[in-house]
């Protein structure tokens, strides 16, 4: 058999197992621990339209200064962040401290075509 021609349909099979595989697009919505309820509820909007496009959201609390000291706001409004999208995500990574943000990974329910 000629090595050139198995490269090439090696190179071919590879581009088609490309081809029809999802790519998982993580997409970022950023809070403070004191963000007010509009303001919560106008990103859990955005956090829901990502989630029934198909896309994961990483939801990030950062914290700032003194606002160090009282997590426990913070891990609040990530609570009520995912009890408001129960019913179209799943809390993937639970909320999380990492430096001085904590956040969380929410994957979507079902896979949308």
């Amino acid at each position: 058999m000629d090595y050139g021609k198995f490269k090439y349909q090696q190179s071919k099979k590879q581009q088609e197992a490309k081809k029809k595989q999802a790519q998982v697009i993580v997409k970022e919505v950023k809070l403070r621990p004191k963000t007010d309820d509009h303001d919560l509820e106008f990103k859990v909007k955005h956090v829901r339209r990502f989630l029934e496009e198909g896309n994961k959201a990483r939801v990030t609390l950062v914290f700032r200064g003194r606002e160090i000291t009282h997590m426990e706001l913070g891990k609040g409004a990530l609570d009520r962040i995912a009890d408001d999208i129960q019913d179209v995500g799943i809390i993937e990574v639970r909320p999380k401290m990492e430096g001085r943000s904590m956040f969380m990974i929410i994957a979507p329910k079902n896979k949308v075509k």
